[in-house]
């Protein structure tokens, strides 16, 4: 697209249609203005079939307020709506919608609390709520769901990994296999949730990080090809990368030509004052080779080298790795727990699609309506108890036992301080037999966790840095059972809510429900 073009499609239009169609119908109906709040959450974690995620990575939001503080609807985006017509060649929007919108189609009416990026999130929970003029908070929908929903699914899936790979460097290789502009918003949400790196340059320009990759086989194929070997290839590389020589040693024999390869040029290296980073490893069994090259380069004097993995890995083949090591390794001679330790990954396709479960069912829906000064609830209802809503104006908790272990996030009307009482009551969402009670004495702390961003518009808050998000998500997993973060069937985490919030949800089920068998 050419820039006119981009700024047309991700601009203010950036939104579904219907969205706009009910921004009209709520201008005529004298409704466009009255103050609303949606809510932000998603029903269910990941499941990626063989295995399913216990946890999520908040992701998104600092995107999405730039894009809102970036974008009004411009001229040529109402011209373009006013030329737009029905089968019956009437218009379908009208010029007094078109006049409201030329003068109030932005964000600067919009209040937005949530929960901060890096954090630990459960379904059910709001992680945005937003609160303002009824037209504009529903065309904000579509944006906010592309915005925070792959994001928080990508920094999900990068946590997962990270855990599996043990903490171990992680680099973001995705931009070759991700969807056109995806690319960025993946390779942030990967850096969030679990990534140190990613091959990325240009966003790593955009958050100030030092973007990290390897060589290229094109290298070793071309120096070949013209009549060179792969120990030239190598030697070429590391003669202009000196200070950061880390060999992709699978072209051509990866045990046989590209780790001894490798070694002839480390001694090189290290006999001019230079340190080695370590081989990459992209086919093959991985947990064999990586045994049989430790074994290379330890005898050569290089047991604290990188070795690093690549090729379609995500949580499951990177715990199925460290396993077969852990039982081979010793077998060989080989330190299994320092050659975990050495271990690096560059993690592509399967994190940057979220392989196995390709969107995060996040989804925003109305709950409160304000009226004369005060909030009236709004609930809609399913055959499926799990998704009725949660109505009215609400605020969530973290409780931590004395463990310092989450134990719970409940959530509760606005005016509700659980801190304040002596016993928590806590209603399962949706299964009326379900609930459970907390004493005082087994809380060791309960946390707030929305936060204002932006209040009529205006940012109210100190965004935080990568850094700082990935401090939120260290010490957040650390206060997670182990159970919840089990790769496979993991611990259900409770989501609860308060006895007001059941006992107003119950009031609006049972009225709405009389309501339909009158009419």
């Amino acid at each position: 697209m050419k820039p006119q073009q981009k700024k047309l499609a991700e601009g203010s239009l950036f939104t579904d249609f219907y969205q706009l169609t009910m921004a009209q119908l709520y201008l005529r109906n004298k409704l466009a203005e009255k103050t609303v709040q949606f809510d932000y959450f998603f029903r269910n974690y990941p499941d990626y079939d063989s295995h399913q995620a216990g946890y999520c990575i908040n992701a998104g939001m600092q995107w999405l307020l730039d894009w809102m503080q970036d974008n009004r609807f411009t001229k040529k985006d109402i011209d373009f709506l006013r030329q737009l017509s029905t089968p019956a060649g009437n218009r379908i929007f009208y010029d007094d919608f078109l006049g409201w919108l030329a003068k109030n189609g932005n964000f600067d009416a919009i209040t937005i609390t949530a929960i901060p990026e890096g954090r630990v999130v459960h379904p059910g929970v709001p992680l945005a709520i937003v609160r303002g003029p009824f037209a504009m908070a529903q065309i904000l929908e579509s944006a906010l769901l592309n915005h925070l929903n792959y994001q928080t699914l990508i920094a999900t899936r990068a946590a997962r990994i990270r855990e599996a790979g043990r903490g171990g460097l992680m680099i973001e290789f995705g931009m070759r296999r991700a969807q056109a502009d995806g690319a960025n918003a993946g390779a942030r949400a990967a850096l969030i949730g679990g990534a140190d790196f990613t091959s990325n340059t240009g966003l790593s320009a955009v958050l100030n990080l030092p973007p990290k990759g390897t060589h290229a086989h094109s290298m070793v194929q071309a120096f070949i090809a013209l009549g060179m070997t792969e120990l030239d290839a190598f030697q070429a590389y590391a003669d202009l990368y000196p200070d950061s020589c880390l060999l992709v040693v699978d072209t051509i024999d990866t045990l046989n030509s590209g780790v001894p390869n490798a070694v002839k040029v480390f001694e090189k290296l290290r006999k001019k004052g230079h340190k080695p980073l370590g081989i990459r490893l992209d086919s093959g069994d991985l947990a064999y080779l990586a045994i049989q090259s430790a074994k290379m380069l330890n005898e050569a004097g290089f047991d604290d080298t990188i070795i690093f993995l690549s090729n379609q890995l995500d949580e499951m083949v990177i715990w199925q790795i460290i396993t077969q090591i852990q039982k081979q390794a010793p077998i060989d001679g080989i330190d299994a727990d320092h050659l975990i330790k050495r271990l690096g990954y560059g993690v592509g396709t399967r994190l940057i699609t979220s392989a196995g479960n390709a969107a995060l069912d996040g989804i925003y829906k109305l709950t409160a309506v304000r009226n004369q000064n005060k909030w009236l609830p709004a609930i809609k209802l399913s055959e499926t108890p799990a998704k009725i809503l949660n109505p009215g104006y609400k605020n969530a908790w973290r409780i931590y036992d004395n463990r310092q272990k989450a134990t719970a996030d409940l959530i509760t009307l606005g005016e509700e301080d659980p801190r304040r009482l002596d016993v928590l009551n806590l209603h399962h969402p949706s299964e009326p037999q379900t609930s459970r009670t907390l004493d005082k004495s087994e809380i060791s702390q309960i946390e707030p966790l929305l936060v204002d961003f932006i209040k009529e518009g205006k940012l109210v808050c100190d965004l935080p840095s990568i850094d700082q998000m990935r401090k939120l998500r260290d010490t957040d997993l650390e206060h997670l059972n182990s159970g919840v973060k089990r790769l496979v069937n993991p611990h259900r985490y409770h989501v609860s809510v308060s006895n007001k919030l059941w006992n107003l949800k119950q009031r609006l089920i049972n009225s709405r429900k009389k309501g339909v068998q009158k009419g």
